[in-house]
């Protein structure tokens, strides 16, 4: 039994070898091409980098899926990345697109998506104002309705304190 094992899995192992799964061929794929950011508007700056290239390394990036056309990526401050930007041109139609580098040494490519919408992506909206939570706080806007809210609480404090010592001295509720 074990034998048979061994007998199937080294040739298993050799026609993987042999047909090419084992390495990546020349020219494959070598990294993700990173989009940012990966949902646009038309008319957006887009910024793309990628590790594929190596040090000091440049490409040319092809962004004609999306009608803005060829762009180049050049070495960055970062340590490995390839850098470089393009414009969603104002007739781009909503969809996904694929973002290509192919590398100036190796020949190695890069691929990323773009996704292309119509409305802009949901921003972060810091909140301005007061909140409006009932009668008001201290520093609320309406010093009348702060002091009916203190009173309130005073009558409310009071009144308990009077049924809690009426029951303790035993006169009954």
């Amino acid at each position: 039994m074990r034998r048979n094992a061994r007998l199937l899995t080294g040739t298993a192992l050799a026609v993987a070898a042999a047909s090419g799964l084992a390495a990546p061929a020349s020219g494959a794929d070598s990294g993700p091409l990173e989009v940012y950011p990966s949902s646009v508007v038309p008319g957006s700056q887009v910024t793309v980098n990628t590790k594929a290239c190596g040090d000091k390394a440049t490409a040319a990036g092809d962004a004609s899926a999306v009608g803005a056309g060829p762009f180049t990526l050049a070495p960055s401050t970062h340590e490995g990345d390839a850098i470089g930007q393009f414009r969603v041109p104002e007739s781009a139609q909503p969809g996904t697109y694929e973002i290509v580098a192919q590398c100036a040494e190796g020949g190695r490519q890069a691929k990323g998506d773009l996704v292309v919408t119509l409305t802009a992506p949901h921003e972060q909206v810091q909140p301005r104002g007061s909140v409006r939570t009932g009668v008001g706080g201290a520093l609320g806007p309406d010093p009348v309705q702060t002091a009916a809210g203190v009173a309130a609480l005073a009558i409310a404090a009071a009144g308990g304190t009077w049924l809690l010592h009426r029951r303790a001295r035993g006169d009954g509720i």
